[in-house]
């Protein structure tokens, strides 16, 4: 058994819990409170001043919060994690920590929307510049690096067009110019690929997606190094007060325990349809990471996220969107339900139409979460939808 609780899928189940602690309860306790009381006015003094362990307050900490991010800790092979109320927050509460005034964020070609949106507020609010590049090469990304670069951002697969970035690559050009480098991992989550293991040094997620897995919980995860997360956690995250909330955590936790079975099956449904589309006449191009995966060895499989690009402009793609019937129009990700959502006027609305076409994101582009259904049924929505199409 000890052997065993080394690998992944034991990992997710038992890591940070142990029912010998609470009773015997095989489902981690809920911790819903705000406050934890003191035996001593010392004690309080004590804690207060980080001479002593233990819970203060839950925007601190909270134990249930502390099982998920423990957990979390050991699947991303991480020394400490932290619990946000969103994967804006963790992204928000990283970025903080790492810039101030005047400094530079080199980012990956393509970002979140809101991703994007937070970086225009640090440029506007704050004097915090920031880049886009390719990183396709070292040449590339040392030439994009300025004396002020104090943060490597990076989406691997990038959000929508499913680039892969060499995490390997920009990893080692980091580390020659001592600049941390930041990986959004939320499309793979931890079963699929590890940016720690590659060399970076923080990753963040969206909980809201694979993690959770269920389309009920709004959370966000940060994982590196002890020294990293306690300056994150007793600045920016204590200070901002984007903190996960106790009964997320739990279902965080609750989620977690199927995550490689789930993310075996939104693989394998994935390569199903993607190898469909791309046999389609009225689909342009699609995009899928499990394309070509003997060149893509950081990650275990090609995940459950395809972009493609169908015949005619953005009233056409949101005319097609219009036709499916089992399948959902919404922005998420990850959910045991398919999803299909328009990037230019949805999940990146928020970017200007010219970086917006610099990104690679068309007016035809779609964006699908291939969930845990029947492949066929998956399949069959989108051939009716496309069949109309033609018409």
């Amino acid at each position: 058994m000890g052997q065993e609780k080394n690998r992944f899928e034991t990992k997710v189940i038992h890591e940070g819990y142990n029912t010998n602690e609470f009773a015997g309860s095989l489902a981690p306790p809920i911790f819903q409170t705000s406050t934890f009381t003191f035996e001593t006015a010392e004690q309080g003094e004590k804690r207060f001043a980080g001479e002593e362990a233990g819970y203060v307050y839950s925007r601190l900490g909270n134990p249930t919060v502390t099982m998920f991010e423990q957990r979390m800790a050991q699947l991303e092979g991480g020394e400490m994690a932290l619990g946000f109320a969103s994967g804006m927050a963790a992204v928000s509460a990283v970025l903080m920590s790492l810039t101030k005034s005047d400094d530079h964020i080199l980012c990956s070609q393509g970002v979140y929307g809101c991703t994007y949106g937070l970086l225009e507020l640090f440029k506007e609010k704050y004097n915090i510049n920031f880049d886009f590049s390719a990183m396709s090469s070292e040449e590339e990304l040392r030439a994009a690096i300025t004396e002020k670069t104090t943060c490597i951002y990076v989406e691997t697969p990038i959000n929508p067009t499913m680039q892969i970035i060499d995490l390997k690559m920009v990893a080692k050009v980091a580390n020659e110019y001592s600049i941390p480098v930041v990986v959004d991992n939320t499309f793979c989550s931890p079963y699929l690929q590890r940016p720690l293991e590659l060399g970076c040094d923080i990753v963040v997620h969206s909980a809201t997606k694979y993690l959770c897995g269920h389309g009920d919980v709004i959370a966000g995860v940060a994982v590196g190094t002890k020294e990293m997360m306690e300056e994150v956690s007793f600045t920016t995250r204590k200070d901002v007060g984007g903190v996960l909330a106790p009964f997320n955590a739990w279902l965080l936790l609750r989620g977690l325990k199927t995550l490689p079975v789930r993310m075996d099956r939104h693989c394998d449904n994935a390569v199903q349809i993607a190898t469909y589309l791309q046999k389609h006449p009225y689909v342009e191009k699609v995009v899928y990471p499990g394309f070509g995966m003997q060149d893509n060895e950081q990650m275990k499989k090609g995940g459950g996220m395809i972009s493609f690009t169908i015949k005619g402009d953005k009233k056409k793609a949101q005319e097609f969107m219009n036709k499916l019937e089992l399948i959902k129009i919404a922005v998420s990700l990850g959910d045991a339900e398919t999803l299909i959502q328009h990037p230019a006027t949805m999940t990146h609305a928020v970017v200007p139409e010219q970086r917006r076409e610099e990104m690679g994101i068309t007016n035809n582009m779609l964006r699908l979460s291939v969930g845990l259904e029947a492949w066929e049924d998956i399949q069959m929505d989108l051939e009716q939808a496309l069949d109309q199409m033609q018409l």
